[in-house]
């Protein structure tokens, strides 16, 4: 953990995706209760899109000394919130949560099988994990593996990885017609998406993907959403 340094540089290009972060986010919050950890914070946007009156206190944990010195600087000073360099297994192991949230992180972490087994044992009873992460393995691009990916998620997928002490509560793909742009960003091989390409997606396809996400019943889309509940 002390030397983990965070490969990406898109967290600041996709913090501008204001829609993109307000589509997601009212899908996610609902979830999100009580005492929360958020792994792998990175620079803290995401807090501030979730946080909830629901959530009485808010964990923030990131390994990257970077990013955590700015998550330090960006959570507010209310009593609330702590955030801690590190990862899930640096914690005490009897610390535990009514919400573990992954928004992006999940597909950065190699053995993603123990890390949500890991993560359902920290779990209170009723709790939930929450995983949001990029959908489809043959969209995988010069992107994902810049950003440190190692891997994008369907379905199946989640299912296989699911935890043996949690029961899958939900699943579902957001931003069908954001998959237009996966598309397009595959064929260019693109390392980070441009300035102007994020606009184009952020104001136009994710708005149209509001509407038809839920006429088509979110069975398509470019990020999947896990969303997992353990037993009271």
């Amino acid at each position: 953990m002390s030397d983990f340094t965070y490969v990406g540089e898109e967290l600041d290009l996709f913090a501008q995706a204001r829609n993109w972060k307000r589509y997601w986010s009212d899908q996610v919050r609902p979830f999100v209760t009580g005492a929360v950890l958020e792994v792998g914070a990175g620079i803290g946007t995401n807090t501030r899109l979730l946080d909830t009156p629901g959530a009485t206190r808010w964990t923030c944990l990131e390994p990257d000394q970077r990013l955590y010195e700015r998550l330090l600087q960006s959570l507010p000073d209310d009593g609330r919130y702590t955030a801690r360099r590190g990862t899930l297994a640096s914690l005490d192991p009897l610390e535990t949560f009514d919400t573990i949230i992954y928004i992006d992180v999940l597909e950065h972490i190699e053995d993603d099988r123990h890390e949500l087994a890991d993560a359902s044992a920290r779990l209170k009873p009723g709790g939930r994990i929450v995983v949001l992460s990029p959908a489809h393995q043959r969209l995988f691009t010069e992107f994902d593996r810049g950003v440190g990916h190692f891997r994008r998620y369907n379905r199946s997928m989640l299912r296989t990885i699911s935890p043996a002490a949690a029961r899958l509560e939900r699943l579902f793909y957001l931003d069908s017609v954001g998959l237009l742009a996966s598309a397009g960003n595959l064929l260019l091989r693109r390392k980070l998406p441009s300035a102007g390409q994020l606009h184009l997606w952020d104001r136009y396809l994710v708005r149209a993907s509001t509407y038809v996400d839920p006429v088509i019943g979110h069975v398509v889309g470019k990020t999947i959403v896990g969303v997992w509940r353990k037993p009271e």
